[in-house]
């Protein structure tokens, strides 16, 4: 399995928006793909005063579902334009995790 780590940052103030973006189309389309082996995504928030940090964790079956994704340049970042006119910054590439341990409900 492989976890892909992304984050982006906004004000405080467009951080409802962004969630809002994220949740209601981001997602959304991502899961309308139906990419082959993609699992799921997680979609966290942290609130750091003077931003917002939002990290984006997606999970996949192998490097070959991230392919599928994204192409073959696989860590770039997947910010639609929607999501970039809120955030204030973000990685330009996502990082990939092979995952060796895996417990709990789902592991």
């Amino acid at each position: 399995m492989i976890c892909r780590l992304w984050r982006g940052w906004t004000t405080p103030e467009n951080a409802d928006a962004y969630e809002r973006v994220v949740r209601g189309e981001v997602i959304p389309g991502i899961e309308a793909r139906d990419i082959p082996g993609f699992r799921h995504i997680d979609l966290m928030r942290r609130d750091l005063g003077d931003e917002v940090e939002f990290q984006t964790l997606m999970w996949f079956d192998s490097l070959d579902s991230i392919i599928a994704f994204m192409g073959e340049d696989h860590a770039i970042s997947h910010v639609p334009p929607q999501a970039q006119a809120v955030l204030k910054r973000f990685d330009d590439r996502a990082a990939h995790f092979e995952v060796i341990d895996r417990r709990g409900q789902d592991g």
